[in-house]
């Protein structure tokens, strides 16, 4: 939905609700925490400084030329993808018929766990990200004064 919609508001809008249904698979998996931030930080925060952005520059909507054919296009994709879906749905199926999935350990996705998972695991990977964020932000504010 997001990606289909022309005008940005809309597509703003519809990518909260894939953030909130994102949130809702981490409550689902008893990510607790994961859960909240997704909430607060993605659904919230960043979702409000887009609309807080779209609606300060003013950007209307896109007008692009009907597409032609696009019902021959559905129809054909339809056609091929339905038996790969059947195929991997059966093979799911049969993998997995009478498989007993394994209850989540206590304290997965709680606020431990995920720091320890970040800074004992991947502690290497994460200060690289850091770096590379800290890389980012210096070259805005140089871009910036530079125009300025």
């Amino acid at each position: 939905m997001t990606i289909t919609r022309s005008h940005p508001l809309s597509a703003t809008l519809s990518l909260v609700m894939t953030l909130i249904a994102l949130a809702g698979l981490y409550a689902l998996l008893s990510a607790d925490f994961l859960f909240v931030i997704q909430i607060l930080v993605y659904a919230g925060a960043i979702m409000a400084l887009m609309v807080f952005v779209i609606m300060l520059l003013n950007v209307k909507e896109i007008h692009l030329p009907p597409e032609k054919q696009i019902e021959t296009r559905v129809l054909l994709a339809l056609l091929f993808l339905s038996p790969i879906f059947f195929l991997v749905q059966r093979g799911i199926t049969m993998q997995f018929g009478n498989a007993v999935f394994p209850q989540t350990q206590a304290g997965y996705g709680s606020i431990e766990a995920v720091g320890l998972a970040l800074y004992r695991n991947h502690f290497f990977p994460f200060e690289v990200i850091s770096i590379l964020l800290l890389v980012a932000l210096v070259g805005v504010v140089a871009l910036a004064k530079r125009r300025a």
